[in-house]
């Protein structure tokens, strides 16, 4: 079906523009949330109108977006975790707690799908996107280091950490005798020690962002 976006939609398009959805999405979520109507003769006749009004308040949303992002330059999450030898958390850091985090820090409430990363695993330094509209999308890191230590000791990529840990682990006594004449070469070797999760897509604060599905509804 078609439908005349009234809001701005995550991954899908901007107040004011036609667009093809699955019927399902469109029935189901986007026209009861309020993001969009069928695409009648009628409603096409607004769309100008609507993508004019639209163009005004998100431009007061960014404005006020930008401000928020320049609290987050240089922004540094810290969160203690238990974990394995590897690196591997026993859990996971989620979006909720690093939306919690980010909400303390700057004094303004933030929705756990604003924050554009998987559920955090490993050890290690992470990158954290925090989608304030969809035009304004900051950056910061995240390090999660072992409970009882030095964060400092952490501030390292992920899977950097992850490789090097991987590295020093023991191996069977048998490849330990074939690799002996090269033992300072393989030392470095080391797997991917990074679990992929699906993704949760991040959503934005504002009515026309919450709808983080849109993307994969075509």
């Amino acid at each position: 079906m078609q439908v005349l976006l009234l809001q701005d939609v995550y991954k899908l398009g901007r107040a004011g523009q036609i667009k093809k959805v699955a019927n399902g999405y469109g029935r189901n979520y986007l026209i009861p949330q309020g993001l969009a109507i069928p695409a009648t003769a009628n409603a096409i006749k607004m769309a100008e109108k609507i993508a004019a009004n639209a163009d005004k308040e998100r431009n007061t949303r960014n404005t006020e977006a930008h401000a928020l992002a320049e609290k987050l330059k240089g922004m540094q999450l810290l969160f203690p975790a238990r974990a394995g030898e590897t690196g591997k958390l026993y859990g996971s850091i989620t979006t909720q707690m690093i939306a919690d985090q980010l909400s303390e820090k700057l004094g303004a409430t933030l929705d756990r799908r604003q924050i554009h990363v998987q559920p955090l695993r490993l050890l290690g330094m992470h990158k954290i996107a925090v989608r304030l509209t969809l035009d304004v999308i900051p950056e910061l890191d995240a390090v999660v280091y072992r409970e009882g230590e030095n964060p400092e000791n952490y501030m390292v990529d992920a899977s950097q950490l992850a490789a090097a840990a991987e590295g020093v682990q023991p191996k069977p006594v048998d490849e330990i005798a074939a690799a002996e004449p090269e033992l300072d070469e393989g030392a470095g070797e080391a797997g991917d020690a990074g679990e992929a999760d699906d993704a949760e897509e991040t959503g934005s604060a504002e009515d026309v962002d919450d709808s983080e599905e849109a993307g994969d509804a075509e």
